[in-house]
């Protein structure tokens, strides 16, 4: 505790100070933030006792950045004490600086020593980024230059060692990255082009004897944009050279030596109420580590488990759904080989995903009064076709095709403002989620259909009422929720939902999720408070997830920036 009150003490001066440096002609700029998400866990009737140390759990994180021209420098200091939050990483523990650095930025070059944080196209090879929801904090610490020649050319160099925790791994990181704008090159008037080109190469040591891989794995990377009026599509093709596969006992596999490959392409149409996106993408072997072998964290979690070490980003490429209940059976990206048993080999994944809106005009007989807006998606993925063999491991996959189906989700969507003061949203979903391959556990299909309505009293007074209901053929079958949201005015708000696990085969599993809370907010500065039950399962953020056991507490929350 006395190391969250000195953050906090270090907080107002900072500040202090950032006023007094802008009252001095202006010369010296202080911007920063802080941000406390606390909780106190609860023994349960029906979930049972808390079973851990320290019910009081907390992560809290200052950051402080000086500017003074073409010069920025600053540090983030982190408390995750006296434990972080409930499945965060352990290696966040104690208080530290999580990151510091100087930049020196012009024109044509950027310069950053110190810690920070860069992707690479998509970020198929390379990633780094904070999400403080799922406990990601994976930023480089080495050195980064950026220049900008012209224009229409970017050029980046890099060197690093990833974050883990408050420490850096093993590996040492190296890139590339080009980036050449085309317009006027070819004269375009109404569409534009560019293309890209990048390098990762990961050096670690190898403390096996007679390996059958190098010490440096190479990555390479070439991509593509075009506009063309209302016309869109860009596609990227990534390579990773051969390097050792690790086996289920998560230790590296010297017979399966294999290199890996991931294609992505994205190309649509808006114009007129109307658009078209469409997603595909190909993984084979492209799970990209900062150290090959994971770090063994108790009998059943390694790093992996805790988003720990991940050079690249992989999200789902699904509907990132708002209903509660069509968040209960989540699919993630399938990149990394893995052998689960003699009859579910996996090498990576094929699929995709379409979404089409359209907007029906007011006046129309579907738009009415006030217009309608629909939307379906639908998204489909499967494990990569081919040869598999169990002992001695082997696989050979096809280019094309598909295999056993991982995850389907159809969904269709309509929103509708039925008067001036009322907005109407009605949701279906339909999905097939096969646990056996993804997580382990039963085929499960669901149907959930989901109502919301906003009332709006003047101009920041509103009601939000939604009731869910999902139908689901194994697991934990059917379940029930509703939320109810009023916001009182433009800084106070509160809220209350609950999800049923109604159908549940067990009495023990027939429980009620509840939340209750309210949030304040002025300004940048923003409080809230709840209390409730945490449905155990996968808590997701962008198609990148975590999974949190069931718990019950209450928690506060504090931000602001300044």
């Amino acid at each position: 505790m006395k190391n969250i009150y000195l953050i906090l003490a270090i907080v107002t001066f900072g500040i202090s100070s950032a006023q007094d440096s802008l009252s001095v002609k202006n010369k010296l700029r202080l911007s920063g933030g802080f941000e406390s998400n606390n909780q106190y866990y609860l023994d349960d009737s029906k979930l049972g006792d808390f079973g851990y140390e320290n019910r009081f759990r907390s992560n809290t994180y200052f950051n402080l950045n000086f500017n003074y021209g073409k010069w920025t420098t600053g540090f983030q200091i982190e408390s995750y004490e006296p434990d972080a939050l409930l499945n965060y990483n352990p290696k966040f523990k104690d208080v530290g600086f999580g990151t510091y650095y100087l930049n020196f930025k012009s024109d044509k070059v950027d310069f950053t020593l110190g810690h920070y944080y860069e992707q690479f196209g998509s970020g198929l090879l390379l990633r780094t980024w904070e999400d403080r929801a799922l406990g990601i904090n994976n930023a480089l610490l080495g050195g980064r230059l950026i220049y900008r020649p012209t224009e229409n050319v970017n050029l980046k160099i890099l060197y690093g060692r990833q974050r883990s925790g408050f420490e850096v791994t093993d590996g040492h990181i190296f890139g590339a990255d080009s980036e050449f704008y085309l317009n006027k090159l070819f004269k375009f008037q109404v569409s534009s082009l560019s293309v890209g080109f990048s390098y990762v190469g990961r050096y670690e040591k190898i403390a096996i004897e007679n390996p059958n891989f190098d010490a440096l794995t190479n990555g390479f990377a070439g991509r593509f944009n075009f506009n063309h009026n209302s016309f869109y599509m860009s596609g990227e093709f990534n390579y990773k050279s051969e390097d050792a596969i690790i086996d289920i006992q998560n230790k590296i596999n010297n017979n399966l030596v294999k290199s890996g490959s991931a294609v992505l392409t994205n190309f649509g149409y808006s114009k007129n109420g109307l658009g078209i996106d469409v997603s595909l993408r190909r993984l084979e072997n492209m799970g990209f580590f900062s150290e090959r072998e994971p770090e063994i964290i108790d009998a059943e979690n390694t790093s992996i488990n805790y988003n720990d070490k991940f050079m690249n980003y992989i999200p789902a490429l699904t509907k990132q759904h708002h209903s509660n209940l069509a968040n209960i059976y989540v699919y993630q990206a399938q990149s990394r080989v893995s052998y689960l048993d003699v009859e579910k080999m996996k090498a990576g994944e094929t699929g995709g995903q379409i979404d089409v809106f359209y907007n029906f005009k007011k006046g129309t007989k579907l738009g009415g009064k006030y217009g309608t807006k629909v939307a379906f998606n639908y998204s489909a993925w499967y494990n990569l076709p081919g040869e598999y063999r169990y002992f001695p491991e082997e696989y050979k996959t096809d280019v094309f095709g598909v295999g056993d189906k991982y995850f389907t989700d159809i969904n269709f969507e309509v929103k509708k403002r039925m008067a001036s003061s009322w907005y109407s949203n009605l949701y279906y979903v339909n999905q097939y989620y096969d646990k056996s391959l993804l997580e382990g556990g039963d085929l499960v299909k669901t149907n959930i259909l989901s109502s919301e309505n906003i009332f709006k009293f003047g101009k920041s007074r509103s009601l939000r009422v939604e009731a869910e209901h999902m139908w689901a053929d194994a697991d934990r079958y059917n379940w029930a929720g509703a939320t109810v949201e009023y916001n009182f005015n433009q800084h106070f708000s509160c809220y209350f939902w609950d999800i049923y696990n109604y159908g549940a085969h067990y009495d023990l599993q027939k429980n009620h999720y509840f939340n209750m809370g309210g949030a304040y907010r002025k300004g940048a500065t923003r409080i809230a408070v709840n209390y409730g039950r945490q449905r155990g399962g996968l808590v997701c953020v962008g198609g990148v997830c975590r999974f949190v056991p069931e718990s019950t507490g209450i928690s506060l929350s504090l931000s602001t920036s300044f």
